[in-house]
């Protein structure tokens, strides 16, 4: 993502040789997104993304690679991590833990289609199925004590309106329980720019590191609010429609999730609407950094609390 960590040439080239993926032809920083630090790298074996991570633990590191590696060997379309020559999937470059994994073809789209959304419901559905079997489990750590948090640590810096919205949303979704939901791996991320299609075919769901153990029904309503928006930041009906038949194909909706959608989908924007907030009052410095506007999932918010979609199909 965003480039905090810089790399020389005789850095990377002496880090290649704890794996079997030939010489360095050539590298450049990848500058989209927010929390870690990415590289394509180009060697004389395959194309690949390095990945050095600014912020999660080796313990979490290894949850987030092992899950890619089974969801891969599942038929999932994802990325699949490069082991060492010993085997494992980390290493230290820049005194960072860090990470090869192959590059997948196509590219992120900038404004999902009607087609786009229904291929990525279904794919999204795969991706909840494909994970049951998954030994290893990781709690959500963006969910709400993570969003009381944010409250408290943007107080000082937020204006009085925006406090009150947080507020406000924050004791709705306290009062909510989601014990009856169908649970298990979701991806927590999955906007416009975590997945990469050629043409309208789907080649790859990338950058699990948000990856968790939660309500299915969280990671449909995360999904849909950026894949599904208008440029004022409403949602689109018809995209919605698309993307939510898309998924039921795969996996039919629960009568609970059908009662708790709407609040589902409000927790959602809320997430966002935090941590893009904090980014925004509280940016960290870097190479290439990139804050994205925390507006969207406010107004997404306020528009969620007045009405939202059905949960069709």
């Amino acid at each position: 993502m965003s480039v905090y960590t810089p790399v020389t040439e005789a850095q990377l080239r002496d880090y290649l040789t704890q794996f079997d993926a030939g010489e360095l032809v050539a590298f450049e920083g990848i500058s989209a997104g927010i929390e870690n630090t990415n590289y394509f790298v180009d060697t004389t074996c395959g194309r690949y993304v390095l990945t050095l991570f600014e912020q999660h633990s080796i313990e979490t590191l290894g949850y987030f690679l092992k899950l890619m590696a089974w969801l891969s060997e599942a038929g999932v379309p994802t990325a699949h991590p490069l082991a060492g020559k010993d085997g494992q999937y980390l290493r230290l470059l820049c005194d960072k833990p860090a990470s090869l994994v192959q590059r997948l073809r196509g590219k992120s789209v900038e404004v999902a289609t009607v087609e786009h959304c229904a291929v990525m419901g279904q794919a999204l559905a795969q991706f909840h199925l494909g994970g049951r079997g998954f030994a290893e489990q990781r709690a959500n750590d963006r969910d709400l004590d993570w969003m009381q948090a944010m409250r408290v640590k943007l107080a000082p810096l937020a204006d009085a309106d925006t406090l009150a919205l947080i507020d406000a949303e924050l004791s709705a979704q306290y009062s909510l329980s989601l014990e009856a939901l169908p649970k298990g791996v979701i991806h927590a991320d999955l906007f416009l720019d975590n997945a990469l299609f050629d043409g309208e075919l789907l080649t790859g769901i990338i950058d699990l590191y948000y990856a968790c153990d939660g309500a299915w029904l969280y990671d449909v309503a995360v999904t849909m609010n950026d894949w599904c928006r208008h440029d004022d930041h409403r949602l689109d009906s018809e995209r919605v429609i698309a993307f939510l038949s898309g998924y039921a194909r795969q996996r039919p909706w629960t009568e609970a999730e059908r009662h708790v959608w709407p609040m589902m989908a409000r927790r959602a924007a809320l997430r966002f609407f935090l941590s893009r907030l904090h980014d925004q009052l509280m940016p960290r410095e870097g190479e290439l950094t990139q804050t994205k506007d925390p507006t969207v999932f406010r107004q997404l918010l306020l528009q969620l609390q007045q009405q939202c979609p059905e949960l069709v199909g």
